[in-house]
């Protein structure tokens, strides 16, 4: 795959008693970055060639939805492509796409995978690959519209890929669970299975009327951490914070742990004001277990991109003796 390189990384600030802190300099990336964006957020990074690569949410003027390419050295200073990413047929010919939004990226034996909501009459899961982020072999959207939040686990499990995801509907969804597919292939999934729903609003409100799937998730000794968005409706609208969870390494559908508090919601002015207000969304996880290390990407209020840190150990910990 790649060469280790160091992530992205700024020690507890003092006096700080949270599990996981906020960059410093955040945003990481602000909504200008390229000349044609209105906003730029929810989007993806993976470790490559001695440094980074991502796929990008770049909403440009006209508010059209589409996905970019970028690299950087050290994961903060980013060279977005101006173009949006085009995309060659890859176990398909349709690779019709009203809008594309929300990406995942993860690498699985020998190619890098990006996921995202893909419009095909409704929000579905686009699926590509690539080897380079030059060219990206687009494929089958996975599931029948509506679905959103499709994450998939960075190795086969029992033999088959796994991907999470939130079926939706087409619009603002006012609902939504964690389910797992699996596909022998890339092309056809089945076995939907339920993994995590929604809280009752007395046990956990921040996280009672929708969940998704974040970042990829990173395999520990304790099972699968993931770290997912919860959504409570309040009289301002949607609320949506960071939990973390640990699913079982075997059987991603058994929910080992499930935080009850948030482990990081919107407090700052870039996650409390912009195009959508009072949003923290996580896409991307990168982790140094050497180091015990982990560096969370998320969008902020539907507009930029923040980075947040964390002891590997400690949020493992966390989340064990927080857990629903």
């Amino acid at each position: 795959m790649t060469n280790k390189v160091q992530i992205p990384w700024q020690d507890r600030p003092e006096g700080c008693k949270d599990v996981m802190w906020r960059f410093e300099e955040n945003p990481v990336i602000g909504r200008y970055h390229i000349p044609t964006s209105n906003s730029i957020f929810n989007s993806a990074v993976v470790p490559f060639e001695g440094g980074y690569a991502g796929v990008f949410r770049c909403d440009n003027k006209a508010v059209q939805m589409n996905i970019f390419a970028g690299f950087s050295k050290d994961g903060i200073d980013w060279d977005i492509n101006h173009e949006p990413i085009e995309f060659v047929a890859g176990n398909t010919e349709m690779i019709e796409s009203e809008y594309k939004y929300d990406p995942r990226v993860t690498w699985i034996e020998d190619r890098y995978w990006i996921t995202w909501c893909n419009g095909y009459h409704g929000p579905t899961i686009g699926i590509a690959y690539t080897f380079d982020f030059k060219t990206f072999h687009q494929c089958e959207n996975a599931f029948l519209p509506f679905n959103r939040n499709g994450v998939l686990f960075p190795e086969k499990i029992d033999g088959k890929y796994a991907m999470l995801s939130r079926p939706s509907d087409n619009g603002h969804t006012p609902f939504g669970d964690i389910y797992i597919s699996y596909s022998p292939d890339m092309k056809y999934w089945g076995e939907h299975r339920c993994v995590m729903k929604v809280t009752p609003f007395e046990q956990s409100a921040w996280q009672c009327t929708k969940i998704g799937a974040g970042s990829v998730p990173i395999l520990t000794d304790e099972g699968w951490l993931m770290f997912y968005h919860g959504v409570i409706t309040t009289c301002s609208g949607f609320r949506y914070s960071m939990g973390s969870a640990i699913l079982d390494k075997n059987d991603p559908t058994k929910v080992l742990y499930r935080s009850q508090p948030y482990i990081l919601a919107p407090a700052t002015p870039y996650e409390l004001t912009g195009d959508v207000p009072n949003v923290v969304f996580p896409c991307a996880a990168l982790v140094d277990k050497e180091e015990d290390k982990v560096a969370v990407y998320y969008g902020a209020a539907d507009t930029v991109v923040g980075l947040a840190f964390g002891k590997l150990s400690e949020v493992i910990a966390w989340t064990k003796e927080n857990s629903l």
